[in-house]
């Protein structure tokens, strides 16, 4: 137990959460990789790599939440090399599942929009710090040219990341006090782009839609799925049950919660997994309710809220704004995409592709969720003061030196070698001492 308080600091339920998560992770993630271990000659080679990217997680946050928290206004300043990394992606990118996402420096593979998302949040911290230095239009010109570059160049690749980094991104200047006015302009700016731009993949003839670029047909694609309300079951002679071929995640995600029931089939029992393509990634939180049941389910999105609610506390008791502004930033970052890969399993989101945070197979993603939780352990340290009980302790409650000095001699021993000056005597003797002088 004493090692366990050394070696792990900082705010207690933050670390109970991290804990239950990973352990859900690597229950849920060998469960659903079946698929991938039947095309592997070593069935255990997919859950080996997951556990190592979150080994390395876990390492980090272990070396993160040692630091204090001004180290982090570094991941802030390399803003400009993230956006710089997201404009060259789609020309030098490694392709994966049709889309170039991922870069490759000395055989390390990332996400350059992973980097930036955490680049964002410090960014935006440390603009909102300086309300003593920066005016109102100031902090706002400056995240709206730095965090707005990241989105643009995240959206054409990847649309639901960029949306989810804006919404961060007017969260936080909610919170950071941001006149009104300039967000409701801003967000009114953008939903009308939006909507302008979801006018146009409708209205424009397909002739011409055979140009644009591939991302276009997919968003297209996915809002027709999600807002089709025709009936998507055929049923055929046999009674055999056929599933349309365009909203064949979305079903098979539904009858894997329908099949869990309240307790759901054990881990390790699910039978959609060997039907959904992404069941160890985007849609592993219906696997999550088929094996584990509702009760699992409402678990997992309990761990995601108690961690808003304790990243909030933590927040409270931070002197300082940048430690504030930066916990409320990874906080947010985490339990928003995680409610948006929760409401896409349920059926109530269009598909995005955003994985649960610290839950579904990934490796930069992996790896940068585990930084957030390493900098809200930091901030909770160093910024709140929390989980330092040992290296502040009561005066009282620490060990007598003499005690210390002399092993195994009681204190009535000491007493009588130490001699006591009364308190009286001394004042009078010291008073003297003024006189004299």
């Amino acid at each position: 137990m004493d090692l366990a308080s050394r070696l792990f600091k900082g705010d207690r339920v933050i670390w109970i959460i991290f804990m239950f998560l990973c352990l859900i992770s690597v229950t849920e993630v060998f469960s659903a990789t079946s698929t991938i271990a039947y095309r592997n000659a070593n069935y255990w080679m997919p859950i080996i790599r997951h556990a190592s990217f979150l080994l390395m997680g876990f390492t980090g946050v272990l070396i993160l939440h040692n630091l204090p928290y001004k180290v982090f206004i570094g991941f802030g300043l390399f803003l400009p090399v993230a956006i710089f990394l997201l404009a060259i992606t789609p020309f030098v990118g490694v392709e994966i599942n049709g889309e170039p996402r991922w870069m490759e420096i000395l055989g390390i593979r990332f996400q350059p929009s992973e980097l930036a998302k955490l680049s964002a949040v410090c960014y935006m911290a440390l603009v909102l710090s300086k309300r003593d230095k920066f005016t109102d239009a100031q902090m706002f010109k400056y995240i709206l040219i730095g965090v707005g570059l990241a989105c643009g160049f995240i959206f054409f690749n990847n649309g639901s990341t960029a949306v989810l980094l804006f919404t961060i991104m007017v969260m936080m200047m909610f919170i950071g006090q941001i006149h009104l006015k300039r967000i409701f302009k801003l967000v009114g700016f953008c939903v009308a782009s939006l909507v302008l731009l979801l006018t146009l993949l409708f209205v424009t003839p397909d002739s011409v839609m055979e140009y644009m670029p591939d991302r276009f047909h997919t968003w297209k694609a996915r809002i027709e799925r999600f807002s089709s309300s025709g009936d998507r079951l055929d049923t055929k002679e046999g009674k055999v049950l056929t599933l349309d071929d365009e909203h064949y995640q979305e079903d098979h995600a539904k009858i894997a919660i329908a099949q869990g029931g309240l307790l759901g089939k054990k881990p390790g029992h699910g039978q959609q997994r060997d039907f959904l393509p992404q069941a160890y990634s985007d849609f592993i939180y219906a696997i999550i309710i088929e094996e584990m049941g509702l009760v699992g389910g409402f678990f997992v999105l309990f761990l995601y809220l108690a961690l808003m609610i304790r990243v909030a506390m933590i927040a409270r008791r931070c002197h300082t704004l940048f430690p504030k502004f930066l916990v409320l930033g990874c906080g947010l970052l985490i339990v928003t995409q995680a409610l948006v890969n929760m409401a896409v399993a349920v059926g109530v989101f269009p598909v995005t592709g955003q994985p649960l945070p610290l839950i579904s197979r990934g490796g930069t993603s992996t790896v940068i969720s585990c930084v957030y939780i390493g900098i809200i352990l930091s901030v909770s340290r160093f910024g709140a003061n929390i989980g330092n009980e040992e290296d502040l302790m009561p005066e009282e409650e620490k060990p007598n030196e003499a005690e210390t000095a002399l092993p195994g001699v009681t204190q009535e021993e000491i007493n009588q070698w130490v001699p006591v000056v009364d308190s009286e005597d001394s004042k009078s003797e010291s008073e003297g001492f003024k006189e004299k002088n």
